[in-house]
């Protein structure tokens, strides 16, 4: 055979495609196919063998797998050379051959010994399943079918046994090795998946489970069975967990940091040359222009740390999308095919066969491939989150203090949270940057080839459409910005009411405060309402875009030339192009927006990067472990400035504490006793000199830092449990008692901040740690401030001082308490900063220096000792207020100013409150379970479509059906209008169908908007009327729901899921609703083309319906446990913040790095197996998706004669669209059930239980009632709930008008309960009040409430202005509000101010001082004056003086009226008309002072007390 005959034999179309057994020429047999994977194999090796030898995962024992793959592959060879040698013997025989047979099997056999050779390296680096071998194996089978059927076709007489039978081997060895290849080895020796228990499966799935995500196929089926709980989660992989991931980026940071480092040095040099060189020559302006230039010094560059750590990685996932892209492109190509087959009447059927088959195969290829990107990037953007937060973790653990204050708690964790969360989500668009302008060009490209330069005018209608959509995106931004300015305000008005809600109950005040809540809900309402609209506008540009560009294509396209015919094959080729581009186009604006925030955030982390750390070598920490007793220098501190801040500085201080001793340091405040401590423990930046600790050091701070975690391990702080060292340290530190009351011992969880204990109790919590760490140097940092006078004296003697536990420790004690200064061996002065004097207690008196005259000033201010209670008077007088809230909270009494802080945070409960105030954190998670497990039941659905109006809801299904129809309607249409061309009933014609076809699509944009505008209508009437009935429902609750219910519980409904109700839902519903239709009419449009399609939908929906329920039960499970483990992240971040000096002092860095690692680790162990099932859902939905384009490509192969090729256009157009609505769909129906709940949540609390109707119209009272005052109690009786004891029982008595009572009584005697009955705050258990001849139980709340006045115990005011807090509802006039700020004493000060009454106040009054508030309070009632006043006196809020000024105003403005008092101070309820003493609910004594002094009751013995007996 000479060369020409073999170049016409390679191409011979009538061999093949004009017949109906096509056969591919010999020599194509022969070259080609042989070759190909031998050419990928050989390509791909090299990257391959690279990879492995950086990628070493164990070594792999040979197993019998592996042997057979061996000696196959060494067969193949054999049988390869065997055909090369009888060739080369053939020749001989002088029967020449072509080069070919020579050639091909060199080749394969080369590649066989290759193969055989990655099958043993495989081995020994630990892979289980080659993905590279399992494609060789796949295309050599591919290839060798054509020749297998060729010979088995034409097997008229076989001339060549030898290579026939050669061959047969040939193609069973490769097949068997296909099936081999397609199971795993073992896996490799020491490898973690031996080790875990519970390792994820993908570590050792194989090659094509890993690429259909099958290994994730277990979790499914046990999320479907039942709820997912955590111990059903798989580890973490070793190569995402923060142990791997946070180093490796930390290193990449170093070495960027030592790159700026170095340019700084280069620069500097340079100045300093060229300073020298202008200096000699005299131009020192030169010189100032340099150094100006050269000022702007190099960052070191976090996007390259990033890029080094992650990049590799993620390059892997963009190579996948480069290959995606490709292939998006064959599809069409193959559909124009198809056309034109079904238009040629004897085409042979099998090469429309094999088209169908061909789109099948590429649509899954690129599934696969497309899914694998996906994978990839989401692992990037998992592992970068990671990275991010360790390393700003790590850094915040180390930061000075002035670095730590330029970014609040707040912001760090921000960084944290926002910005870490922000790289994450562009990862997944990152690839879009290069990917979209790709797909751009080679969709116009092909474009182009197929209509030519009228392509440009569809393009530019897109492109005009960008700035259309940028211009609405700004819009909503804009809208955004101020939308959360408006729910801001709401949450937070909201949040004082619901602090202050009993202040309002009280006087009424709910109408007001509802108003103005509704006013704020308006202005949001508007807001979103606005957005609403333009979303509507954008919605409608996003869908009609490809239609209006294939119209004005189209349109061009036939009107520019005469000659120019629209068939199917152009019309249906450039619809699924422009389907193509409208991806790209969409997502580019998109990309660059996020690219834009996150270079924000990254610009945010690289500052805190960078910013200046504690030098650890600051203090001299050397350990002598010997024990050298000489060594007397325990702190030496030479000429030493701390800065601290720069308005502050420590001065220059030389301080020496011996060994073993006791040093108090004193001072005033803000002389800078703190500084010396913090510098001490190298917290301060030092300027010169030096500071060295012999030993371990226990540091107690100022203000109590608490851990999250239970009692015991907040003490032992990381270090071993000893029973006998515990017990001793509970007692030092008169921790014991407090145990008992505790209600889990010191097991109890204490809440964030410490915030179940009291401040006193926090503070020796804080200092059982020191005392437990056995350290040899103590830094004791006011200590005794927070606990009350006996409790330090027992601290001091059983701790601190000379007897105490730490004796022979060295100590250093900040103090201000004076009784202890005598026992203390040293005492250091302080005086702004620099020490003033040291010595003994007695040399420092002898002196008379600052210290005397510090002493002289604080022995008037401080407690005289009395002998007989051995507890300072001072907390005797407040002795009865302090016991009500602490008999409960702890056994000592704490001193009463801690305690009113500590008051304004629990409500005033009575008896249950340990339980109470433990509860709230078992009883949320448990709540937050029961709210969302298993599906959400159809009546919440219906709940929401009754608030969007069940009319409107049905007119919106409505309108997005119509909106389908017309879309199927343009495009059938179109199919029609390509048939004119096969009829030639071309020009007469084109007008009418191009005006039609505009019709029909214009229409479907205008119904488009007109649903999205119905929906927009729906969804702000829906949010309207959902967070009316929760608001009012809210103003009508009784109080005992408020005192059992966590407040952040009530404000999570207003806010997260009104904000879902708002914004969320809404749009998840457009979306589902557009996906739904969409599904619909492809089934509808492929149904009518070829009726048969209706058979393989039913299957197909049933596989559909399975791995969507599938996915939904699992998916909705991770995405819970997700968010329950990522808010720990956070809140251990910002607790350590809070706690670093602590952390550091104590050297316990390492683990708490290693607690927030793990709880990161924790929480991307339920994030990965989020992102792995929608990998698995995508194949598997895209799956039917690609079975749908199989059928419906292979109908139109089968009715090919009856089908005009319009028809098949159609078709198969739409089924290669309905892959993307399907998978979307089933992510919409999840979004949808998570979504949902929210409505189930709000209302919930909309159907809680209320209280009376606030006016009853037939029973109001006369306006000027009560004429008199008279209070009558008829054998009353009331508890606080149900199922609890009467706090008072059977309380009959009578009060004349004008009188004045005041009422007494231990704690818990029922005394605010006798108030709270008479304003109905409580009801009546039993019994009644009648007040001037009315039962109160008849009347309405607020007639009877708004007839009272009360001045509470904790005064609340409101943020806005004072006028407000004194007459919200704007009943009085200016003059009368002036006139009762001066009866209250407030008139100087307001009108010192420069708003005057328009003073504003913050949140909760703090801008006021606690006495003034008070006085606020009071202003309030004598604006009001009412008959009847209950004073429930505040004692340790106010000063003496306030409260006589109080007192006095009472007696003159309120003569006439009738008073209740609630006494804590006896002397202000000696002169009044009567006392009342309850005692357990009942009434004790009731009579006048006087007669009761002379009784000698309990009343006696309470004057007696207070020293008034």
């Amino acid at each position: 055979m000479s060369d020409s005959f073999w170049i016409i034999k390679f191409i011979d179309s009538n061999l093949t495609k004009h017949t109906n057994l096509p056969d591919l020429p010999a020599c194509f047999q022969l070259s080609v196919l042989p070759w190909t994977p031998c050419i990928y194999l050989w390509l791909a090796s090299p990257f391959y063998i690279l990879y492995l030898k950086r990628n070493n995962r164990g070594y792999i024992m040979m197993s019998i797998l592996n042997r057979i793959k061996t000696v196959l592959g060494l067969i193949l060879w054999i049988v390869c050379w065997t055909d090369l040698f009888s060739s080369f013997h053939e020749m001989s025989q002088n029967q020449s051959k072509p080069p070919i047979y020579f050639i091909t099997p060199l080749i394969v056999g080369m590649t066989m010994l290759l193969a055989t050779f990655l099958i043993q390296y495989e081995r020994l680096k630990g892979v289980q399943s080659s993905g590279v071998l399992f494609i060789f194996w796949t295309i050599s089978v591919l290839c060798a079918i054509v020749p297998f059927r060729s010979k088995i076709v034409y097997q008229n007489g076989v001339e060549d046994k030898l290579r026939f039978t050669t061959f047969y081997i040939y193609f069973g060895l490769t097949l068997i090795q296909l099936i081999l290849s397609c199971f795993n080895e073992k896996p490799p020796l020491f490898s973690s998946v031996v080790t875990d228990p519970n390792a994820c499966p993908e570590i050792t799935a194989g090659f094509l489970s890993k690429m259909t995500f099958w290994w994730f196929t277990s979790m499914a089926i046990k999320g479907y069975k039942s709820p997912l709980e955590n111990k059903d989660l798989w580890s973490l992989n070793k190569q995402d967990s923060s142990e791997l991931v946070v180093p490796n980026l930390l290193n990449e940071w170093e070495v960027e940091k030592s790159k700026a480092q170095r340019y700084k040095f280069k620069q500097k040099m340079k100045i300093f040359i060229s300073f020298h060189n202008h200096c000699h020559t005299g131009s020192i302006k030169k010189v100032e222009v340099l150094l100006s230039k050269r000022r702007e010094v190099r960052q070191p560059s976090f996007l390259r740390a990033l890029l080094r750590a992650f990049g590799p990685y993620f390059l892997i996932g963009s190579a996948f999308k480069l290959l995606q892209d490709l292939i998006t492109f064959v599809n069409p190509q193959l559909l124009r095919l198809l056309i034109d087959f079904t238009k040629q009447p004897n085409a042979p059927l099998w090469w429309g066969y094999s088209l169908a088959f061909l789109m099948f195969g590429t649509s899954l290829l690129q599934t696969l491939i497309l899914h694998q990107h996906f994978q990839y990037c989401f692992v990037t953007g998992m592992r970068l989150r990671s990275g991010i937060i360790g390393a700003i973790y790590r850094k915040a653990l180390a930061i000075t203090n002035e670095a730590k204050r330029s970014s609040t708690v707040g912001e760090v964790v921000n960084l944290m949270s926002v910005d870490a969360q922000r790289f994450m989500d562009l990862t997944t668009f990152l690839n879009m940057l290069w990917s979209a302008p790709l797909q751009i060009i080679l969709a116009l490209f092909f474009l182009w080839q197929n209509l030519g330069p009228s392509v440009l005018a569809g393009v530019a209608l897109m492109v005009l459409l960008i700035p259309f959509n940028a211009f609405i995106a700004m819009k909503t931004r804009t809208y955004q910005v101020e939308q959360m300015k408006h729910k801001d305000d709401r949450i937070k008005l909201m949040n004082e009411i619901l602090n202050g809600i009993k202040v309002l109950k009280l006087y009424a005040w709910e109408v007001s405060f509802k108003e103005k809540i509704l006013q704020i809900r308006q202005k949001e309402l508007t807001v979103l309402r606005k957005t609403a609209y333009l979303s509507a506008l954008s919605t409608m540009a996003w869908t009609s875009a490809p239609f209006m560009v294939a119209l004005t294509t189209f349109a061009v396209y036939v009107t520019v030339d005469e000659e120019n015919v629209l068939d199917a094959e152009k019309a249906f080729v450039s619809l699924s192009l422009f389907n193509i581009l409208r991806f790209p186009l969409n997502m580019l604006p998109q990309v660059i927006s996020s690219i834009v925030q996150a270079s924000v955030s990254l610009k945010r982390i690289q500052d805190f990067l960078s910013h200046d750390e504690l030098n650890p070598e600051s203090v001299d920490r050397r350990n002598n472990a010997s024990g050298n007793g000489a060594e007397l220098l325990k702190k030496t501190r030479h000429a030493e400035t701390i800065k601290l801040d720069s308005s502050f500085c420590s001065r220059v201080i030389n301080v020496m504490v011996p060994q073993g001793s006791l040093l108090a340091v004193v001072g005033h405040v803000g002389c800078g006793k703190t500084s010396l401590v913090s510098a001490l423990l190298g917290e301060m930046e030092k300027q010169e000199g030096q500071i060295s600790i012999r030993g371990s050091v226990a540091y107690v701070p100022q203000q109590a830092w608490i851990q999250n975690a239970t009692l015991r391990d907040n003490i032992l702080f990381g270090r071993p449990y000893v029973e006998q060292r515990y017990r001793c340290v509970l007692e030092a530190c008169a921790l014991t008692p407090d145990l008992e009351v505790l209600p889990g011992g010191d097991q109890t969880e204490i809440g964030e901040k410490g915030i179940n204990l009291s401040g006193g109790q926090r503070q020796r919590v804080s200092l059982a740690r020191a005392l437990y760490s056995e350290a040899d140097v103590y830094l004791l940092d006011d200590p005794l401030s927070a606990v009350d006078a006996h409790v330090a004296k027992h601290i001091f003697d059983k701790v601190i001082g000379p007897e105490g536990a730490l004796k022979g420790k060295t100590r250093i004690l900040v103090t201000h308490g004076i009784s202890f200064l005598p026992q203390v061996d040293n005492i250091l002065v302080m005086v702004d900063g620099r020490v003033s004097e040291m010595g003994s207690y007695q040399d420092l008196l002898k002196q008379n220096g600052a210290f005397a005259e510090f002493l002289r000033n604080y022995s008037l201010e401080d407690i005289i000792e009395d002998d007989e209670f051995g507890c300072p008077i001072s907390l005797c007088v407040s002795l009865l207020f302090c016991c009500r809230q602490i008999s409960i909270m702890s056994n000592d009494l704490e001193n009463p100013k801690k305690m009113s802080r500590r008051r304004r945070c629990s409500e005033r409960k009575h008896p249950e409150s340990p339980t109470e105030k433990k509860e709230p954190k078992l009883e949320k998670l448990i709540q937050a379970e029961t709210a969302e497990t298993g599906r959400v039941k159809f009546k919440v659905y219906w709940d929401y479509a009754k608030a969007v109006g069940p009319f409107l809801s049905l007119f919106i299904c409505f309108l997005y059906g119509c909106q389908s129809a017309a879309s199927i309607g343009a495009n059938f249409w179109l199919s029609e209008w390509t048939n004119d061309a096969q009829h030639n009933r071309t020009q007469d014609q084109v007008s009418m169908r191009v005006g039609v076809y505009a019709a029909l699509g214009i229409s479907q944009g205008v119904l488009v908007m007109f649903s999205s505008f119905t929906l927009a209508l729906g969804k702000i009437q829906a949010a309207r009327k959902l967070h009316q009935t929760l608001l009012d429902n809210k103003f009508h609750t009784p109080q005992s729901f408020f005192d059992t219910t966590p407040i952040g519980r009530i404000i999570n409904r207003f806010s997260k899921d009104i904000y879902v109700i708002d914004e969320v839902l809404p749009s998840t519903i457009l979306m589902f609703l557009g996906t739904f239709f969409a599904s619909l009419s492809t089934m509808i449009v492929i149904i009518c083309s070829t009726p048969i399609f209706a058979l393989v939908i039913g299957p197909l929906a049933l596989i559909y319906f399975f791995v969507q329920r599938f996915y939904v039960a699992t998916s909705r499970q991770l995405k819970r446990l997700e968010s329950v483990s990522r808010s720990p992240i956070y809140s251990h971040f910002s607790e350590t913040i809070t706690g670093t000096s602590v952390i550091r002092a104590y050297g316990r860095n390492a683990a708490f790095v290693l607690m927030s690692d793990m709880k990161v680790d924790e929480n991307q162990k339920s994030y990965y197996p989020g992102i792995v099932s929608n990998r698995w859902l995508g194949v598997r939905i895209e799956l039917i998706g690609n079975c749908i384009v199989l059928f419906a490509a292979l109908l139109a192969v089968i009715g090919k004669d009856k089908l005009s090729p319009g028809l098949v256009g159609l078709s198969v157009s739409y089924a290669l669209q309905v892959t993307m609505s399907l998978n979307w769909m089933v992510r919409m129906t999840s979004d949808l059930e998570s979504n949902i709940v929210a409505v189930e949540r709000v209302k919930e609390y909309s159907e809680t239980q209320t209280e009376a109707p606030w006016i009853v119209t037939d029973k109001q009272p006369p306006p000027d009632w009560p004429p008199k005052g008279n209070v009558e109690f008829a054998d009353y009786s009331v508890r606080y709930r149900e199922g609890l004891d009467l706090v008072l029982r059977n309380i009959s008595l009578k009060v004349e008008g004008g009188e004045k009572i005041g009422i007494v009584g231990r704690t818990g005697a029922g005394k605010s309960s006798m108030t709270l009955c008479l304003f109905r705050l409580l009801e009546a258990a039993d019994g009644e009040i009648v007040i001037d001849e009315v039962k109160i139980s008849e009347i309405g709340l607020h007639d009877l409430r708004s007839k009272l006045t009360i001045i509470p115990q904790e005064p609340v005011l409101f943020s806005g202005t004072l006028r407000m807090n004194l007459d919200p509802f704007e009943k009085y006039s200016d003059e009368e509000v002036w006139k009762a700020l001066e009866l209250s004493h407030l008139k100087r000060f307001v009108s010192n101010q420069t708003s005057k009454l328009d003073l504003e106040c913050s949140e909760g009054g703090e801008n006021l001082s606690v006495g003034q508030r008070q006085l606020v309070c009071l202003a309030r009632a004598l604006l009001r004056k009412t008959r009847i006043l209950v004073l429930d006196e505040a004692t340790a809020a106010v000063d003496l003086e306030t409260d006589d000024l109080i007192q006095s105003t009472i007696r003159t403005q309120f003569e006439d009226c009738t008073v209740f008092t609630i006494a804590h101070r006896l002397n202000t309820i000696m002169d009044y008309t009567r006392v009342l003493v309850l005692d357990k609910g009942q009434i004790a004594e009731f009579d006048t002072p006087t007669n009761l002094m002379a009784q000698k009751g309990i009343f006696y013995g309470m004057a007696k007390d207070a020293g008034l007996a």
